[in-house]
Order: structure tokens, then sequence, then C-alpha cells
């Protein structure tokens, strides 16, 4: 009887330790960056302006090792500065869903933003597009890069509505507002 217990415990702990390996997930941020973002918690300028500075950070970082020959395991590196960049390019999304569920005015961090998706996705283009890249490395990181494109290129379209909505509805604030104060002062 013993000798079933044991193979069938230890399965079950290296089934129980794959699990938790596989739903652990190291975050993208460092910890500074963690507690700038944590500082920024009510501003919209500055807290959407960090998210913008690292997901760009991100991307020089994976420009940077990609253009170094000294570097080994270029396809899993990449891979992984993809990665980090797309979570934090959601978290920045999750935010703007945040501030305009409160309905705050992100009309400035909007138009940086939406400067950063061009650049972004002008990155990501020539990433896909780079020369003397080999079939097999770039098949290590094909979905995450088509995944961080087709991301950005429907949150730019998303920014750039969300940007007219709310200068539209500064419009009509304006001039409700301007009403009510000439019914005020008659």
């Amino acid at each position: 009887m013993k000798s079933h217990f044991l193979p069938a415990l230890v399965c079950s702990l290296l089934f129980t330790f794959a699990i938790c390996h596989a739903q652990h997930r190291e975050d993208p941020l460092t910890q500074p960056e963690i507690d700038q973002i944590r500082d920024a918690s009510w501003e919209p300028q500055q807290r959407l302006t960090l998210y913008v500075k690292f997901a760009r950070a991100r991307l020089l970082a994976m420009e940077q090792m990609r253009n170094d020959p000294k570097i080994k395991d270029r396809a899993r590196q990449t891979h992984d500065k993809l990665d980090d960049f797309t979570a934090i390019y959601d978290e920045l999304n999750d935010n703007i869903d945040t501030y305009i569920d409160r309905r705050d005015d992100i009309r400035k961090p909007l138009k940086t933003i939406i400067d950063a998706d061009t650049e972004f996705q002008a990155k990501l283009r020539a990433l896909k597009d780079a020369a003397g890249v080999t079939p097999e490395e770039a098949s290590q990181y094909e979905f995450v890069l088509s995944t961080a494109l087709e991301t950005v290129d429907s949150s730019a379209e998303d920014h750039k509505k969300l940007l007219a909505d709310q200068e539209e509805a500064t419009k009509h604030r304006k001039k409700t507002d301007s009403k009510q104060s000439a019914s005020r002062s008659e």
C-alpha cells in the first residue's frame, strides 16, 4: 500500500509545483517604477505619462539588446521584452478606463499617449520587418509581437476617439456653464 502512495504523492506535488510556477509571472515594472505609479495614483496626467515612459523604456531596452552582437538567446529576450511592453501598455489602457469611469479630464495625457502610439507602432513594425532575422528566431516571438501590434493598433484608434469625445464633452460643458452664468446674472 505504501508503494502506491509515494508515486501518487510525488506526482501530486510535481503537478502542484508546475501549476504554481506557471501562474507566477514577474511584474514587468521595477520596484521604483511601482513606487512612482503609486505616488501618482490620483494624478491622471502624471500616472498615464509614467506608463508611457515605462512602455517606451521596454522598447528601447529591446532595441539596444537586439543591436548588441554579444547577446545570446536574442529571440527569448525579445519575446520577454515584448511581453513586458504589452503588460505595461495593457496597464496604461486599464488606467485610462479607470479615469474615464471617474469622469476625469484626460485630454492632455491622451495627446501624449496618441503620440506614443504612433512611435510604438513604428518600432513594432520595424521589428516585424527587420532584415537578417532567421525564421526560427522570429517564430519564437512572432505571436507576442503580433499581439503587441494588434493591441497598439486598436488602442491607438480608441485613444483618438476618446480624445475627440472628451473634446466634445468639454465644449458642451463650456456652453452649459456660460448659459448658467448668463441666467444667474440676469
